[in-house]
């Protein structure tokens, strides 16, 4: 048989189960088959953070100080290398106290000095610092590890579900307007997966961040996630806190009209839309959609792979970053939201 009756027999053979539905559509596009080319290699080059990226793909913040982490955060690192995408580490808490499990998140000598790489704290753990006027303790750390600045995760939602959570004495703004005015840190600020409403985006994109990551509602929820952990079922009676929020899409809207509101007064440039952006097509949709310099982050799906070994992680990114490019090649959007 050759390969072109194969092909037929496989066509006839296979035609029942391919079946899609009018209702499966993605309405999110036009599909233009007239103007585009097969890409013959991954050409998604960016400028973000002050570096080139290789693709608008962020590795969000995951893991680190624990068992498994080791072996997960370097595959990211080593595909983040490969691929010229940008990372951010998780919570680097614990190297505050110890350096245990320091090269669970000493990831530059893999990742070398042409990616973003961006620490982790929470801002809980800032305003401690800044109590006790500790914060070179922060800073002392970004230089031992060599990153380019750190995130500061805002979850009070996280911390009032959790057991053991560590409660906020003044607001997360002031905080940050300290921690800014008293370092010279390159600082972005995200959420943890209910994301953000219209009054603190407007605060935030008038502070001089460097960047500001969504993290919305529809991915990993940290308040759902401590409320698993609750195992005497208090804090599970805050049950539906858990489900307020904003979903990425939302985010994206809120964010375009912020933006156009603030005009020059809009200090920060670089946006990280994630939070359930589940594909390339949705991280395709909505940094189109969004009216600033984006790129999208994902957690999940590259924790999952990430898990497994190198080569099963590479293979998933690339074939995200080939989808990603057959997207741009064919694929505009219908309307915004």
């Amino acid at each position: 048989m050759t390969v072109l009756d194969k092909r037929k027999t496989d066509h006839i053979e296979l035609a029942v189960q391919a079946q899609l539905e009018s209702a499966q559509v993605d309405g999110r596009f036009y599909y233009e088959p007239l103007f585009g080319h097969h890409p013959k290699e991954i050409d998604l080059q960016c400028s973000f953070l002050g570096k080139k990226m290789g693709a608008p793909l962020w590795v969000s913040s995951m893991t680190g100080g624990t068992g498994p982490a080791r072996h997960i955060n370097q595959n990211l690192a080593q595909a983040v290398k490969e691929f010229g995408l940008g990372m951010g580490l998780g919570s680097c808490r614990s190297l505050l106290e110890s350096e245990t499990y320091f090269e669970d998140f000493n990831l530059r000598p893999i990742l070398g000095k042409d990616v973003p790489f961006y620490a982790n704290i929470g801002i809980v753990q800032v305003d401690e610092l800044l109590k006790t006027k500790e914060i070179h303790r922060l800073e002392d750390l970004l230089e031992r590890l060599d990153v380019d600045g750190v995130f500061v995760h805002l979850n009070p939602l996280q911390e009032w579900f959790q057991p053991e959570g560590d409660f906020l004495e003044r607001s997360s703004l002031s905080i940050l307007e300290e921690l800014i005015s008293s370092s010279k840190m390159n600082v972005i600020v995200k959420e943890v997966g209910q994301g953000m409403g219209p009054k603190s985006l407007k605060a935030l994109m008038t502070m001089p961040l460097a960047a500001i990551e969504f993290s919305a509602f529809g991915g990993t929820n940290f308040s759902k996630l401590e409320m698993l952990r609750d195992h005497q079922g208090i804090k599970t009676a805050y049950e539906p806190l858990a489900k307020v929020g904003h979903t990425a899409s939302d985010m994206v809207v809120l964010a375009n009209e912020v933006r156009r509101s603030l005009g020059d007064d809009c200090l920060v440039k670089d946006f990280i839309i994630s939070g359930g952006v589940k594909d390339f097509l949705d991280g395709y949709y909505l940094t189109s959609l969004f009216e600033g310099n984006a790129v999208y982050g994902q957690a999940k799906a590259l924790l999952e792979q990430a898990n497994q070994d190198y080569q099963t992680l590479q293979t998933y990114i690339r074939y995200q970053l080939l989808g990603l490019s057959m997207a741009k090649q064919f694929l505009t959007l219908r309307s915004s939201l």
